[in-house]
């Protein structure tokens, strides 16, 4: 459910001081934030943060397509690393059988076409 129109979107107080004086710097350096359920504000345009996702920071820089959405979407905390080795087998045979078993069939550009038969239902 989402929030309330009328309370704003939430952005972590912390947060919001950090912007405020980053944007007061010359050099600005990424803002490290765990705060992942802070919604981004316009506010938050061109700057650059740390977002943590559990095991280490993921650097984001904030452009006028992520208002709206939360810090956390743009730093995902699981990492697929691809279906079991038994899967990737079965799959290579399986390749390897319809590749070897398939009869060639001619080229649409060398086969000639058939003539429509009319008046037939």
């Amino acid at each position: 459910m989402s929030r309330s129109v009328w309370k704003g979107p939430f952005v972590d107080p912390s947060l919001l001081k950090k912007v405020e004086n980053l944007k007061s710097q010359t050099k600005p350096m990424p803002i490290k934030t765990w705060s992942r359920k802070s919604t981004i504000i316009p506010e938050f345009i061109g700057v650059s943060f740390l977002i943590y996702n559990g095991k280490k920071f993921i650097p984001i820089k904030i452009s006028e397509e992520m208002v709206g959405h939360k810090l956390g979407e743009f730093s995902p905390t699981r990492s697929f690393h691809g279906h079991t080795p038994a899967d990737k087998k079965a799959a290579e045979v399986a390749a390897q059988t319809s590749t070897t078993t398939k009869p060639t069939a001619p080229t649409q550009s060398t086969a000639t076409p058939k003539p429509k038969e009319v008046g037939k239902k």
